[in-house]
């Protein structure tokens, strides 16, 4: 743990670090290739839409049914005609969830399951959710998603400027396709609870990000003003200062989250926990990623695209080659700063900095110290 405070400390001032954004294309390679799979999951097998969504009913069986939970969907499904889903829940009683039925069927289904389960007819509960309703709360859900994506947009291009708003909702949108993706790949069903996730996860996300173009912004301010590091060698500090803390906040989330589905929906068989925790899983660690991976070098590609940037970015090659063509001898003061540069240029990228020490420090007095 030490070691990684240390590794911590040193990134954040610049003494190691790693290329993210010379390496972009290597991200965004990978994350294309993720979203087409994603996409493909989607259209081939699409999302499994629970009740609220697309109407059905939802049957409760009394106490200690002594019906398997397997057994149940069998019944469920020749009564309806439609795959059902079935759950045991903590007091003994099943939940039996049938999609996309015509709810004036529902006393016929209902008196199929009372004849298989040999329980009476009127100790079955049901539950009706009708198709417009559960139209009306999918056309909420994107609406929500669509003003939230809206608000985010003109909250960072305020705040920050409307490339780093693009990046960001960029970033967004690969995290909710990531998402919706592995939800049909894996065949979990859409409820409410998965759009709290989304919503939530995307909250998550937008706070890495953040992190990252605050500090982006801060080392950028007078960055034309100096020539040693162009605006992608900042982007690359800023994230690497802030890599240990959004590595930290995603793995203490996750943890939680974890719990939530492998042992509370894997294991214990707590299948209501899947909705939300598979989506707030898989949209952590998306957020994780897109804030580090696609957000930031997305924004120095953007910036690079100015004139100013693209003078700067000349001005900084030009004497880099001065500098490598006349060597380290030719220039004593020290080897880590530029003579015609303001002491406050932005910091270094990545690689040892070597802080000289003061040529008057100490001088004349034998212990160095002020009186």
């Amino acid at each position: 743990m030490s070691k990684l405070g240390s590794l911590g400390a040193r990134l954040h001032r610049g003494e190691v670090g790693y290329d993210f954004v010379g390496n972009r294309k290597i991200w965004y390679g990978v994350s294309i290739l993720i979203t087409i799979t994603a996409i493909l999951g989607l259209t081939v097998r699409g999302l499994n839409m629970g009740i609220e969504f697309q109407g059905g009913a939802v049957f409760t069986t009394p106490k200690n049914t002594n019906v398997s939970v397997t057994q149940a969907e069998t019944y469920a499904q020749d009564a309806s005609g439609h795959p059902a889903v079935v759950q045991k829940l903590g007091d003994g009683t099943l939940r039996i969830q049938i999609a996309g039925i015509d709810t004036n069927k529902s006393d016929q289904i209902k008196d199929a399951l009372a004849k298989d389960l040999n329980v009476g007819t009127e100790k079955i509960a049901a539950d009706l959710v009708g198709p417009s309703w559960g139209q009306q709360i999918a056309d909420k859900a994107w609406q929500g998603l669509a003003i939230f994506m809206v608000l985010v947009v003109i909250y960072l291009a305020i705040a920050f400027e409307w490339r780093m708003a693009l990046a960001a909702l960029v970033a967004l949108i690969h995290d909710i396709t990531i998402t919706t993706g592995i939800y049909a790949l894996v065949g979990f069903e859409v409820t409410p609870g998965t759009v709290i996730g989304l919503l939530t996860i995307l909250g998550y996300s937008l706070y890495d990000t953040v992190v990252v173009f605050d500090s982006l912004k801060e080392q950028t301010k007078d960055i034309t003003k100096q020539t040693r590091w162009t605006y992608s060698d900042v982007a690359n500090r800023s994230i690497n200062g802030t890599l240990m803390r959004s590595i930290n906040t995603t793995a203490v989330a996750l943890l939680p989250v974890a719990a939530l589905l492998f042992i509370g929906g894997g294991f214990l068989g707590a299948g209501t926990l899947n909705d939300i925790s598979l989506s707030l899983f898989v949209g952590l660690a998306a957020g994780a990623y897109s804030s580090i991976f696609i957000a930031t070098p997305l924004v120095a590609d953007l910036k690079e695209r100015e004139p100013q940037m693209k003078a700067l970015r000349k001005r900084v090659l030009a004497k880099r080659a001065q500098a490598a063509a006349e060597g380290p001898q030719a220039r004593p003061e020290t080897a880590d700063t530029y003579g015609d540069e303001p002491e406050d240029a932005a910091p270094a990228v990545v690689g040892p900095r070597n802080q000289p020490a003061s040529r008057n420090r100490g001088r004349g007095r034998p212990s160095g110290k002020r009186r």
